[in-house]
């Protein structure tokens, strides 16, 4: 199990965008150098952007990025040194853990880092894996660093 670390001025930037959407659910990416990625430990977070939820029905408790912006969003950083570990998603007033919807939505390998937030502000916030084999979330350890920590930490991905 890999550990999720994320500077704690990207945490201040998600925790934002959660704030600012409430009560739908926000969500954007999360990035990581892919050289540093590929080596064994933790996964570190140097970047976030937000995305557009384009979930069709219910954007209280669900959210949904197209797969052209996805696409759009890998060319942009193709031949730069990032790549797109994951995703973040809020949770109106619910628990920061996945539910059952994001379970069946969701794809291995990337990361998910989901917030709890209400109409007084942000809460608990967890990282989350799917499991290849099982088909479910498990929990990762999340290390939130202080802000000066780390290389190249910005809030977002370098514009190829």
């Amino acid at each position: 199990m890999r550990a999720l670390r994320i500077p704690a001025d990207l945490v201040g930037s998600i925790r934002q965008h959660a704030r600012a959407t409430y009560p739908q659910e926000c969500c954007g990416y999360l990035f990581a150098a892919a050289e540093i990625d590929r080596r064994p430990g933790a996964r570190a977070i140097t970047g976030i952007e937000p995305a557009r939820n384009e979930y069709p029905g219910e954007r209280e408790r669900r959210f949904e990025i197209r797969p052209s912006e996805l696409r759009d969003v890998e060319r942009r950083i193709e031949g730069t040194d990032r790549l797109v570990a994951g995703f973040y998603p809020s949770h109106p007033d619910h628990p920061a853990k996945p539910s059952a919807f994001d379970e069946e939505h969701a794809w291995p390998w990337y990361t998910y880092l989901i917030v709890s937030v209400t109409a007084k502000g942000t809460r608990a916030i967890g990282a989350f894996e799917l499991e290849v084999d099982s088909g479910r979330f498990r929990a990762v350890p999340l290390e939130i660093l202080p802000t000066d920590v780390g290389t190249g930490v910005s809030r977002t991905p370098a514009r190829a």
